[in-house]
């Protein structure tokens, strides 16, 4: 692998904000310099989220959202570079996931779409750019999702430990670091999504800091026993989804066959799915000894207790415990993806997204005289 600097950058379906984080790359370490976070625009945000449920849209309101999204992402490593003190020269490349506003890895025309244009990032950073990191994956038949598996078992795989990393963003996804078996990894449902679309229904609030509000519900059993009857998680893996599936209109169709049901409760009973729906993929995949959580979702104390409380004997702590920033784990994995890349690696594990063979992944957009 290229040695070098490089910047990974990622924007999640939970729309909570752009990180960006700089590390050093080489063969066998990953070690971050520099982080940012940089806020998501309200009205960027409601734009995000007027077309990215299924919603009539047109050519031009997508082009002109892809193009806003490049000029925001470009800002967000600028400020970075420059609080890091750091010039564009020394950086090999950027990882830019994008903003996954429709996924959809099954049917006859399998597609997934991330918007943020490279071409800007490119130009204004004046930095090589990789993105569109998923459809070559699923142009080989490959769900195109989770990529990051593929990071978690570089760094955090152990030779005699049963070890999971559980990413909880918008949603939820589970990698299988299990010793002597093939690597395996899978988007378990929702994780902070619905329990952020309802705050922010009922509220006005992005999300359910520390789950002060779930806190004062209680479960909702039969409300539960509805949303875990979805087909989805009954499927297996490989399997992927987004905010296209699950989302608050998903969210009003299980509370319809209900009376009104408190708010709180609707809350703490979307934390409990969260839980559940991830527990029950830890058991059905034998157990582990340790869940390393890291996303938005592992500061969420009541999602972390009933993890504990529903898998005993395993030990769920932070991946920061083990020297990786957990709200940075996707942004640091897209950068190592961009160096894999641009050092004509492999990105994706067939084990994970089903794709019939290892490929490189991503579209490069070059700058000229890098140094």
């Amino acid at each position: 692998m290229r040695s070098g600097r490089y910047i990974g950058v990622m924007s999640g379906t939970s729309l909570d904000g752009i990180d960006v984080v700089l590390a050093a790359i080489d063969k066998n370490t990953v070690a971050q310099q520099a982080s940012y976070s940089h806020p998501m625009p309200i009205e960027l945000k409601k734009k995000i989220l007027s077309i990215c449920q299924g919603q009539e849209t047109t050519l031009s309101f997508i082009g002109g959202l892809d193009s806003q999204l490049g000029t925001l992402f470009a800002e967000a490593i600028q400020i970075m570079l420059s609080n890091a003190g750091v010039s564009p020269k020394d950086v090999v490349g950027i990882g830019c996931h994008g903003q996954t506003v429709w996924h959809e890895p099954t049917g006859d025309t399998p597609f997934t779409l991330q918007i943020g244009d490279n071409n800007r990032i490119a130009a204004m950073t004046g930095i090589t750019t990789v993105g569109d990191f998923r459809r070559r994956d699923m142009a080989l038949g490959g769900q195109g999702a989770p990529l990051v598996p593929a990071f978690h078992h570089a760094l955090l795989a152990h030779p005699a430990e049963r070890r999971m990393v559980l990413n909880i963003g918008g949603i939820a996804n589970l990698s299988l670091l299990l010793p002597g078996l093939p690597v395996r990894g899978f988007d378990t449902g929702p994780g902070n999504m619905l329990m952020d679309a309802w705050i922010w229904r009922q509220k006005g609030k992005g999300f359910d800091r520390d789950a002060q509000w779930a806190s004062q519900g209680r479960v909702h059993p039969d409300l539960l026993h509805q949303m875990l009857s979805d087909p989805y998680f009954k499927l297996i893996p490989p399997k992927s989804t987004g905010r296209e599936y699950f989302n608050f209109g998903w969210l009003e169709k299980q509370l319809t066959k209900f009376s009104p049901i408190p708010l709180e409760d609707v809350q703490a009973t979307l934390a409990e799915l969260t839980a559940v729906t991830v527990a029950d993929q830890v058991l059905l995949a034998g157990g582990c000894e340790r869940l390393l959580v890291c996303g938005g979702g592992a500061r969420n104390p009541l999602v972390m207790v009933r993890l504990s409380a529903l898998l005993p004997g395993t030990e769920v702590t932070s991946t920061d415990k083990y020297g990786i920033s957990g709200d940075d784990m996707e942004a640091l994995a897209f950068a190592w993806l961009a160096a894999r890349t641009l050092s004509g690696l492999p990105g994706n594990m067939p084990s994970v997204t089903g794709a019939r063979e290892e490929t490189i992944l991503g579209a490069i957009y070059p700058v000229i005289h890098q140094g």
